[in-house]
Formats: structure tokens, C-alpha cells, sequence
């Protein structure tokens, strides 16, 4: 990332800055890699770790579903009713919605209050990676941080802001939402109708791929997007302000609730590399060629284990005998996941947005019977999608089970 500057800073670091008087601000750095990594300085009103209450949280607990056989899966991941494993009680307060096993279920069909925490359905995940979706009725006014994975979140349905120690963001359908690792903020949707987000951990960093910046770490000019394309934190005033208020934090399959003495947004100024950003997906350009292009091109992030693709609107290749539709191939070491959002997917039938794919390594996939012929002579294709490529197995969940949908394995079966 590139260097970003807000609010009041002193002249130099680990100086005397004061606020009012004689009471200084406390600086804080927040830094990757121990101290070798990037890193943000923020300076509060407030010493950060002034902690009232620490409790355990029961939040989304996900079982793995044993006995999936390897094949492709295909998930509708807008069913809105809540099964007994993932189910909360109406009231969202933090210290009485604890999830239990008596909680009440909800009848299909119908769209539970579901805020950002409790909303949460993972789908997949290994040792480095969750990938799910959130559908979300009603905002919260509880704090979140994830202590032990980076977050992406891409924003499906809905719009609203994320506030956090680095400021305000705002963020509308298509936007990818990325925070990092140990980040505490609170989202807010003005527009809650049918919100949704599709959301991915990592233990790792999303990073911009290096192929498309240059030894300084800027940008190239063939690269799908540019700094301008990244919008980064606006910080407003400080929140000096001396309560009670509810803190979530998460660190891998355990769940925390906080109580702090102070307002946690009280930063007045911050600097450095590490921060909340948002990037359209409408902003990505893609690199069309003579001839079908492979996935990497369509890279947008990438961490250690896992990276993100975009699919978007493009022109077809143009050489007079191409074949638009993939070519059927086999990941090997990677397993595919695709998050279908909005046009028409060329090489599938049955999708529908919200839809979400996985096909495992090892085993051979492509266009559904008829669709290679149908992409020849295509101009241009019309669709939004996310793909997940993973470097590792992933588990699917008693989640995803409940959302499979019977049959797609056996859909590239072709007709006598």
C-alpha cells in the first residue's frame, strides 16, 4: 500500500505531544511482521487496553461436514432461514444474546433480524482461510475486531460505512471492503434492504499482486486499476467520550466480548502504510487478447495461501476462430471457488446471483455441455463474479450442506 497521512501529528515520533496542559496523547503502533512489516502510528486520547470486563463469547460455531464426497458443489447462498446451529435469540444485546443450544429457530421462508455478527454462515474453510456470506437485517452497535486473519469483505447488496480507529469509510454495492488483521471498528448500513456480504479470512495479508507494481511498489501502467481507484479513510473528530461499550473479538475459532471504560474511536491523528481501504469492482479494467485468457489475469488481491479474482464485463477475444468459454482444465494444487453477483454467466446454467461454486483440486472442470458452442462468435460477455482460488483443501461445513444444491455435480453429463 502507499503512505497515507490524517489528522494531528507531532513533528516526530515518540516525542512528547500533548493534548490538553500536561496530558499527552498515547501513541500507539500498530505493525505487521513484528517490526519488519508495514505498519500505522495512531495517537489516542485514551491508552488503548482499558479493559472493564473480559468474557467468552459463543459466536458462530461451524462444524465441518465429514462425509462430503469430493465433486463439484454448488451452494444457493440465498436461503434466508436459520437452522438450529446458527440461530440467535431476537435480542441482539451482547450480554443476553449469547448463542445457546435452545436458541429459537425461524421457519422457512422467512428473514430473521440478523446483525453482523450473527449473520455470519461460513460455507468453506482450512487452517488459513474462511469464506462465507453475511445477510443482514439490522445494525448493531457493538465494535469488532478479528485478532488473527485479515478480513475481505465485498459488498453484494446494501450500502452504509465502516468506522474505525482510521476513520470513516463509505461503501456501496460492488465494493470490496479490506481490513486488516487486528483492526477494531464498527459497520453501519444506511441501506438494509437485502444487505449482503460475501466475506473471506486469511492468516495472511491481501496484498496487490506484484506483477502489476514496480520495484517501488506503485502501480504499472498495464495494471487493471491505479492508486486513484483505492479510497482510503476520512478521520472525523475524536469520540472523547467515558462509558460502557461492547467490544466482539474474534481469534480464529474463539469468540470475546469486551467491555471498555472509553470510547474506542478516540484517535486524533494516524500516519503509515496499514489501513481499511474499499476498491469497486466496476473500477477493475480487465485485459482481454487474441485468445482466451487464463484466471491470473483477472487477479485483483492475493495473499500467501489464497487470491482473488475479478471477472467483469470485457470483450471476447478476437482472434476469427476463438473460443470465448474456458477451455476445461484441472487445478491441481488449487481449489475454485466463485461467487456469482450479477449477468450472465456464460459457461454455467442453473447459476443465479448468489449462487457460489466450489470445484475441488484434482478434478477436472469446465463449460457445461453446449455452452463451449454456444461462446463461439460472442462479442462480449455481461457478468459479475468473485473467485477465491485456495492453495489448500477446504473443508466444507455443516453450512454448506444445508444450501447444497442437489445434482450439479452430475450436470456436465451430455445427452445420448
Amino acid at each position: 500500500m502507499f503512505y497515507q497521512q490524517r489528522g494531528h501529528l507531532p513533528l516526530k515520533k515518540h516525542t512528547t505531544f500533548y493534548r490538553e496542559g500536561s496530558q499527552l496523547y498515547r501513541e500507539e503502533l500498530t505493525s505487521t511482521r513484528g517490526f519488519s512489516g508495514i505498519y500505522s502510528t495512531k495517537y489516542h486520547i485514551h491508552a488503548p487496553p482499558q479493559l472493564m470486563q473480559v468474557d467468552s463469547y459463543q459466536g458462530a460455531f461451524v462444524s465441518t461436514w465429514e462425509e462430503a464426497p469430493l465433486q463439484p458443489y454448488h451452494f444457493d447462498t440465498n436461503l434466508t432461514d436459520l437452522t438450529q446451529s446458527d440461530a440467535v435469540p431476537m435480542d441482539t444485546s451482547l450480554s443476553k444474546a449469547t448463542q445457546t443450544k435452545d436458541a429459537p429457530t425461524h421457519s422457512k421462508g422467512t428473514i430473521p433480524r440478523r446483525d453482523f455478527l450473527s449473520a455470519r454462515r461460513i460455507y468453506l474453510k482450512n487452517a488459513y482461510c474462511q469464506i462465507g456470506t453475511a445477510q443482514i437485517t439490522q445494525n448493531t452497535d457493538v465494535f469488532y475486531k478479528n485478532a488473527y486473519a485479515h478480513e475481505l469483505w465485498f459488498v453484494h447488496h446494501g450500502a452504509g460505512e465502516y468506522r474505525s480507529e482510521y476513520g470513516r469509510l463509505t461503501f456501496q454495492p460492488g465494493d470490496y471492503l479490506l481490513i486488516p488483521k487486528g483492526t477494531l471498528g464498527q459497520i453501519t448500513f444506511t441501506q438494509l434492504e437485502e444487505a449482503k456480504l460475501l466475506m473471506i479470512e486469511s492468516t495472511e495479508p491481501f496484498q496487490i499482486p506484484k506483477h502489476f507494481r514496480n520495484a517501488s511498489g506503485q502501480l504499472l501502467e498495464q495494471a487493471p486499476y491505479c492508486e486513484r481507484d483505492f479510497r482510503t479513510p476520512e478521520l472525523p473528530l475524536p469520540v472523547d467520550q467515558s462509558g460502557e461499550f461492547e467490544l466482539v473479538l474474534k481469534a480464529g475459532d474463539r469468540w470475546f466480548h469486551y467491555l471498555l471504560n472509553h470510547h474506542p474511536l478516540d484517535v486524533v491523528g494516524w500516519d503509515g502504510y496499514l489501513y481499511p481501504f474499499t476498491f469497486n469492482i466496476r473500477d477493475y479494467c480487465p485485459i482481454v487478447g487474441k485468445l482466451h485468457q487464463p484466471p491470473p489475469v483477472h487477479l485483483v488481491f492475493h495473499a500467501q495461501h489464497l487470491v482473488v479474482c475479478n471477472f467483469v464485463p470485457r470483450l471476447f477475444d478476437f482472434h476469427p476462430e476463438a473460443i470465448p468459454a474456458p477451455y476445461f482444465h484441472s487445478n491441481v494444487d488449487s481449489e475454485e471457488v466463485l461467487y456469482y453477483v450479477d449477468g450472465n454467466f456464460m459457461s454455467r446454467s442453473g447459476i443465479q446471483s448468489g449462487s457460489m461454486t466450489l470445484h475441488p483440486m484434482g478434478l477436472p472442470h469446465g463449460p457445461q455441455p453446449g455452452k463451449t458452442e454456444a461462446s463461439i462468435g460472442k462479442k462480449e460477455v455481461d457478468e459479475y463474479a468473485v473467485m477465491i482460488d485456495t492453495f489448500h483443501p477446504l473443508q466444507l461445513t455443516t453450512q454448506a450442506q444445508e444450501c447444497s444444491v442437489k445434482g450439479y455435480a452430475h450436470s456436465w453429463l451430455e445427452a445420448p
